[in-house]
């Protein structure tokens, strides 16, 4: 029987191979063969990955219980600076490489029709497979060396995809912008690594007359070598406040007690590489401040949005956040920091998709507010309950995009919900999977009586999340909590007001369009329903395994819960109106985009007509934008244009080989005009040379 460790690797590695072939054997296989070979390939992935992890929820959940690696091949050995090429492999990792897997997969059969007439849909393909090979990486690796070339792989992936329509302007400043916001994150989270190889050296003391970390210091941190690179070490030291030697420091210390010289200020290091970390999260997850790229980023094909935006990419923020559970257990300012910005985010991003009209930003906006909740709950210390939503939010937000895709293919690529209406006689299928993922979006259930939970997918970990916040006995929990309420009440209105008006009412379409609108084939149609079915069960079939049994059953030492961190137990005591509070915020979201956009349809187009100050704010973003275009797009050109204009041309050019070639010009412009070719002045010019040469002469004598 094949081994776990092989079918890891395999589920790793096989995208990669498929990206290769689809990529430099287009020619031979042509499109058909490339999208074949591809999808096969990781919807083989797919399969095993969900082996893997039904096996590990249903079955001897100490097996998996402590993480193992298994090792590749050796990548950099300098000192204590080692990092491996290797596949880790415990909860967290078989949890991400079955949401990453899966949507890959039903992405890639449902991009067969709908990329059909594209001339480079084979391209496509390799990029899919890429990007889906490149995540694996991130949420496997063993090391945070191999995390960032993860990281950074999915980023350029997403660069790809994004401008996969590159003859559009569009498509390529989008993706411009991506990769650029993203780099900012990036930059931050490199020198995270660089403060934990700075923090975490092993004492003088600890080695051996050999110079290496002696065995009982190894022993003393449960480790099998010292790298403080790898995840194992690095948190060991951390949980077990071990004795380091920070870089330029003399004598050891309890790690715990390090501080840092960093932009002038002395701060503590553990908290200076959790906020260093957490910017590298704010990047890749799209969270406030940070967040521009996301809703631009709808410029590539849906399919895309789908894979990046739903399910993998912009989750990775909160995998490492959960993953680095070990030192934000032991931080205070950098968890705030997270619960802060988790928050805002979170309310923040439900405001804007009020106002949007593109169905894709509206959902693109959703995105950026749900994470929001998953970085609130990571902040609070409910990991498991943020992997939870990450988990649940996969299908339900993949269905959302892929059901809006379905709209746009059935509706001669017509976006604007504005120019929509009347779909569901049209289009029964795609309403029933968008209202699917709105009812699990939304959060609709019932709120647990004596043990029974029925509700869908979102209503689970939405729910675990806000009941945490408001346990929680963080100064920044009751913020959060009544962000994430007032979040849930704007979510539900901004997701019905999208269900009614695409689907109901009159249509507002074109009569061509609407006449020839149809629902998406078969082959489009398979992954919606399978997302479907993930996005009414998944919640209530694995609730008990992420937040209820969430110790050593079913999360092991992939997440660290501090002895004091009772949040997720203590959730289940908090009064009856908190139960209730999500409830009442998704019925009165309901309510109240019924009475607008179904009894008062007139009302809202008066309003975005009007251009009233609330909602040119809310249309137009909060205006980040154009205050960050007006900043740093503007105040780059023109500190290019200084440095250009005045630094280069007039300066450096000016007063120098331009100063040199004018000085020279105009000299011979004047040279050049004692050649005037007659004989009378030439014969002048040598009289006068002569006088001048006796006078000289005299001169000298005399003297």
């Amino acid at each position: 029987m094949i081994s776990q460790e092989a079918i890891a690797l395999i589920i790793v590695f096989a995208p990669a191979i498929a990206a290769a072939i689809a990529g430099l054997g287009q020619r031979v296989l042509g499109d058909r063969g490339a999208m074949a070979v591809t999808t096969a390939v990781v919807v083989t992935a797919a399969l095993l990955a969900a082996y893997q992890f039904l096996a590990h929820v249903f079955g001897d959940h100490e097996g998996g219980a402590h993480g193992h690696t298994v090792v590749i091949a050796n990548w950099l050995s300098v000192g204590n600076f080692i990092a491996d090429w290797a596949v880790r492999i415990d909860t967290l990792s078989v949890v991400m490489m079955f949401v990453v897997t899966s949507v890959s997969a039903l992405v890639h059969i449902y991009s067969i029709s709908y990329m059909e007439h594209d001339p480079h849909r084979a391209r496509f393909f390799a990029y899919l497979s890429l990007f889906t090979f490149a995540m694996l990486m991130l949420v496997t690796a063993d090391n945070f060396i191999q995390m960032f070339f993860g990281w950074e792989g999915v980023g350029l992936a997403s660069y790809l995809l994004i401008g996969f329509w590159y003859k559009k302007p569009s498509a390529n400043s989008a993706a411009i912008k991506a990769f650029v916001v993203n780099r900012v994150g990036d930059f931050g989270f490199a020198l995270g690594i660089m403060a934990i190889v700075l923090v975490v050296q092993a004492p003088a003391e600890m080695l051996d007359g050999a110079g290496a970390v002696s065995a009982a210091y190894l022993q003393q941190l449960g480790v099998a070598e010292f790298s403080s690179l790898r995840f194992e070490t690095a948190f060991a030291v951390i949980e077990q406040n071990a004795l380091v030697q920070p870089v330029g420091f003399s004598g050891a210390l309890p790690i715990q007690d390090v501080a840092l010289d960093f932009l002038g200020l002395h701060v503590d290091a553990l908290e200076l590489i959790g906020v260093l970390l957490f910017i590298g999260a704010m990047g890749k997850s799209a969270q406030f401040i940070l967040h521009t790229w996301l809703p631009d980023a709808m410029e590539g094909p849906t399919p895309v949005s789908a894979l990046i935006h739903a399910a993998t990419m912009v989750t990775a923020g909160v995998f490492l956040v959960c993953r680095a559970s070990y030192l934000y257990e032991h931080t205070v300012f950098a968890a705030n920091m997270i619960t802060i910005i988790g928050a805002i985010t979170c309310f923040f991003a439900a405001t804007v998709g009020l106002a949007q009209n593109d169905i894709k930003r509206v959902v693109a906006y959703s995105t950026c507010s749900q994470l929001g909740y998953m970085f609130f709950a990571a902040g609070i210390g409910a990991y498991q309950a943020a992997m939870f939503h990450l988990f649940t939010h996969a299908f339900f937000k993949a269905l959302l995009f892929l059901s809006a895709g379905a709209v746009i293919h059935g509706l001669h690529d017509e976006q604007d919900m504005r120019k929509m209406g009347g779909l569901r006689r049209k289009m029964p299928i795609a309403w029933a999977m968008m209202l699917i993922g709105t009812l699990a979006l939304t959060g609709v259930g019932i709120p647990a009586v004596e043990g029974l939970h029925i509700g869908f997918a979102g209503f689970f970990s939405k729910d675990a999340i806000i009941e945490s916040a408001y346990a929680s006995p963080d100064q920044f929990g009751p913020m959060a909590f009544w962000l994430g309420v007032g979040a849930a009440l704007l979510t539900s209105f901004y997701s019905w007001r999208l269900m009614i008006m695409t689907f109901h009412g009159p249509t507002r379409a074109k009569q061509e369009y609407y006449d020839h609108a149809h629902d998406a084939p078969w082959i489009m149609t398979i992954p919606l329903a399978l997302l479907a079915v993930g996005a009414v069960f998944a919640g209530g079939v694995f609730y008990d395994a992420f937040v209820e049994h969430y110790q050593a059953e079913f999360w092991g030492d992939a997440i660290y819960t501090a002895s004091e961190n009772h949040v997720l137990h203590d959730r289940h005591y908090v009064p009856t109106w908190v139960l209730i509070a999500p409830a009442a915020a998704w019925i009165t979201g309901l309510v109240l985009a019924i009475i607008f956009y179904g009894l008062l349809p007139r009302i809202p187009p008066a309003i975005g007509e009007s251009g009233g100050p609330l909602h040119s704010f809310l249309s137009r973003k909060w205006y980040f934008d154009e205050i960050y275009n007006f900043v740093f797009v503007r105040g780059a050109a023109l500190l290019g244009d200084l440095f250009w204009k005045v630094g280069d041309k007039t300066l450096i050019d000016g007063g120098g080989p331009n100063a040199a070639a004018a000085i020279s010009k105009a000299t011979g412009s004047g040279v050049s005009r004692l050649h005037t070719g007659y004989l009378f002045h030439y014969a002048l010019v040598i009289l006068l040379t002569v006088v001048a040469f006796g006078a000289v002469v005299i001169w000298s004598m005399v003297s």
